[in-house]
């Protein structure tokens, strides 16, 4: 794996016309972003919570969330860590109370979504996946 990169989420582009939305990735300290192709639903998740929308009953997210929070768990980071034919490879890394590291194969779009969630959770793009998609 290539060096990783701190960036934030800066932009989340929401068409509900469209079946397909795209969230940006930037770098911090930097002027390359990258556009992440994501499901209206998993769109909809992370700009729910960006804004701070609360629901009566736990989405998909905030469920993942409350059983990190039972099992002892953290998120200490999300990494984009690939680019392959078009789609963007994440992972999700865990702390648990015992101090074992964690990292868990997942989609970017869900691990933004929690990410979100987690004020404290870095994320972190492999500078081979900046260089090669980021404009």
């Amino acid at each position: 794996m290539s060096v990783l990169k701190p960036c934030y989420l800066s932009q989340i582009l929401i068409d509900e016309q469209a079946d397909q939305q795209v969230i940006f990735v930037t770098e911090q300290g930097g002027t390359r972003r990258i556009p992440i192709v994501i499901g209206p639903l998993e769109a909809m998740a992370i700009d729910r919570a960006v804004k701070g929308q609360r629901f009566e009953r736990p989405l998909t997210h905030d469920l993942f969330v409350s059983l990190m929070t039972a099992t002892r768990h953290k998120c200490r980071e999300v990494r984009i860590i690939d680019l392959k034919a078009g789609t963007f490879f994440a992972q999700l890394v865990l702390i648990g109370d015992d101090g074992r590291e964690i990292a868990l194969d997942c989609r970017p779009s869900d691990a933004i979504a929690l990410m979100v969630r987690l004020p404290d959770t870095v994320l972190l793009v492999a500078e081979d996946v900046l260089a090669e998609a980021g404009s």
